[in-house]
């Protein structure tokens, strides 16, 4: 006896080939809402648990992300034969695997793969995203050749961009996960985001906490960061409106940092976390080089650096001032005094005359200071050679 026949698409559900898969199943269609376009299904359930993805959306279940984003962040290559013989027994297996399991985990190797990724939290849609349900735009519209009016189900939009990427979008691609243009965009955007490196000097255990306002005390930072490990000081600087927390281990600080950076909100207010600077640091900054090696320009009005000191004896016995050598015989040298029982030499125009004028009108040279009587003090200003002298001799003025 021949079975009855029964009809199976109803209303919107009808058996379809997919585009992605060569597996029969039932395609559900339907309306989400006013002015919407309608949607349906795109994959099998079987093709939907092996990607962990919706049947309609293709995007992951867990983040609402395309498969691409989501194997960046994990780290997972999971490459899905093409062919359709060895699709079917790739399909096969996967089966059997997900028989087997509990249905709560994704099977193959993105069950083996961590469970959470930083970037993919930041990236995951948090709030439904209804334009993605808009219809699409009516290209009769954009030539002005529709007739439909307000009964059109397209949107009379015009396009912002008729080059975008995104408006060339094919589901194949974001099953497999290759040239996906939103996948590029939201890779682009991750790529943009800041983050925190971790820096190469072990001996760094704190971190700066910045943005604190002044309803941030100390016991409220406390409560936040023991979580990660022992505390060693926390040092608030009200001046500034920031905090240093150093922690007893580098396993501790990089929790805490990786834990808190661009998340970290306390009494309404989002705090900077970064890490501290160490002692070498600084110092390359004290001589002009950032702690990234580029040389800081000089600030302009301040004084300029000493020169070096002299690196020769005799330089460096009179030359007190740094000056340079060709000043150095304007300077007088002030020796120190001799040893007892050694005669100074008297100082220069003090000391007897080298030789004697032959000229008979030179008025006569002034005796030595041992051959002068006593209680007479003979000054250089007295000098009768001195300019003026000789002419008021002789009546001048």
């Amino acid at each position: 006896m021949v079975p009855q026949a029964f009809p199976i698409a109803l209303c919107h559900n009808f058996i379809l080939i997919p585009k992605i898969c060569a597996r029969p199943f039932t395609v559900f269609r339907w309306c989400p809402g006013v002015r919407m376009r309608f949607k349906k299904t795109e994959v099998c359930q079987t093709c939907s648990k092996m990607k962990n993805v919706c049947q309609t959306c293709l995007l992951d279940l867990e983040y609402g992300l395309p498969i691409q984003v989501r194997d960046t962040g994990l780290s997972v290559k999971d490459e899905v034969p093409r062919s359709d013989v060895n699709k079917e027994y790739y399909t096969q297996n996967m089966e059997r695997e997900i028989a087997n399991s509990d249905g709560t985990r994704p099977v193959g190797l993105l069950g083996k793969a961590p469970s959470s990724s930083d970037m993919l939290l930041k990236l995951a849609r948090t709030t439904p995203y209804y334009k993605r349900n808009r219809p699409h735009i009516c290209s009769f519209w954009v030539k002005g050749e529709c007739k439909r009016g307000e009964e059109c189900p397209y949107r009379h939009e015009k396009p912002t961009d008729p080059d975008d990427p995104l408006a060339d979008q094919n589901i194949k691609d974001r099953y497999y996960g290759i040239n996906d243009p939103v996948a590029n965009k939201l890779l682009t955007r991750a790529s943009s985001m800041p983050r925190l490196d971790i820096p190469e000097d072990k001996s760094i255990t704190t971190l700066y906490i910045g943005g604190l306002g002044e309803d941030v005390t100390d016991s409220e930072l406390r409560n936040h960061f023991y979580q990660f490990g022992e505390i060693r000081t926390i040092t608030i600087v009200q001046r500034q409106q920031c905090a240093f927390i150093q922690f007893a281990t580098r396993q501790a600080a990089e929790t805490a940092a990786e834990k808190s950076f661009n998340k970290l909100i306390i009494n309404g207010r989002r705090l900077n976390v970064k890490w501290g600077r160490s002692q070498a640091a600084r110092g390359k900054e004290k001589d002009g080089v950032s702690e990234s090696g580029i040389r800081l320009e000089p600030v302009p009005g301040l004084p300029g650096a000493l020169p070096p000191p002299p690196v020769s004896d005799e330089d460096a016995s009179t030359n007190y001032f740094n000056l340079a050598p060709t000043s150095s015989h304007a300077v007088m040298n002030l020796g120190l005094p001799p040893p007892p029982g050694v005669a100074m030499p008297p100082p220069p125009g003090f000391g007897p005359p080298m030789f004697h004028t032959m000229d008979p009108m030179a008025p006569p040279m002034p005796p030595p200071m041992a051959m002068r009587p006593p209680g007479q003090v003979h000054y250089p200003s007295q000098d009768p050679q001195r300019m003026g002298a000789h002419a008021s001799r002789h009546g001048g003025p």
